[in-house]
């Protein structure tokens, strides 16, 4: 299976009050193409600065990050911001939604920043296959938590990255929404290509992912094809275990 993004020794320090400590420690792994993959860890392990590293939003202190044959971070930061907007998607917790704008502007954004043709009937089209199309004339303040997380994932589609990543897309969710959100990025992988990346703490997720890595310390301690839940939860209770 060809390979979407894929890192090397990649390692990502901090300083705090004069004490430097890794949140990412020397991590080697390749995310396959079209496949949805999870990373889950306890709080502080290092999953977020991971992705963010991983998807062009953080400059790791040292080692390679690849996607085809870009080293995103011997692009310039023009040219990387450039390639984010062209190739990557974001899907992030608090929606990342402009309260001024209404919802067929917000979706369209990153489209009209790269200068891209916007065809109204695919915005419509996306809009209703996620069931928004009746507030495309509403502002987010006008919409439900779980309707404004539909509007970022009609944002992340309607620009057609080649991959998606997603920061706790269901962590301000009810249960209801969250297995909605849930389903849509299934469906990003099965019904359009996109390999999907997220972080979450969300168990439900395992159950629908190609791939899980658990993380602790800023390492990969497993990385597993197709698990189920219950291999999920038992690997990470005896990962803590003393």
């Amino acid at each position: 299976m060809a390979t979407a993004i894929q890192c090397r020794g990649m390692t990502v320090a901090f300083e705090n009050a004069g004490e430097k400590f890794l949140a990412v420690d020397a991590v080697d792994v390749d995310i396959p193409e079209a496949t949805l993959t999870v990373i889950m860890g306890p709080s502080g392990s290092g999953k977020t600065t991971l992705m963010t590293s991983l998807s062009g939003l953080h400059t790791p202190t040292s080692g390679s990050v690849r996607t085809g044959d870009r080293e995103l971070y011997a692009l310039s930061p023009s040219a990387l911001a450039d390639f984010r907007l062209r190739r990557f998607g974001y899907i992030f917790q608090d929606y990342g939604l402009l309260a001024a704008l209404t919802v067929r502007d917000n979706i369209t954004l990153p489209m009209r920043a790269a200068g891209r043709a916007i065809d109204p009937q695919r915005v419509v089209a996306v809009c209703e296959d996620l069931d928004i199309a009746q507030y495309l004339d509403h502002t987010p303040e006008e919409l439900s938590g779980g309707t404004q997380q539909r509007v970022a994932c009609a944002r992340a589609l309607l620009g057609e990255p080649d991959i998606l990543f997603a920061d706790e897309p269901t962590g301000a969710l009810d249960s209801g929404n969250a297995r909605r959100a849930r389903s849509i990025l299934r469906r990003f992988v099965d019904d359009h290509a996109i390999t999907v990346l997220t972080v979450t703490h969300d168990p439900q997720f395992v159950e629908i992912a190609d791939r899980v890595l658990l993380i602790r310390d800023g390492r990969i301690e497993h990385n597993l094809d197709a698990p189920t839940a219950a291999e999920v939860i038992e690997l990470s209770e005896r990962s803590v275990a003393p």
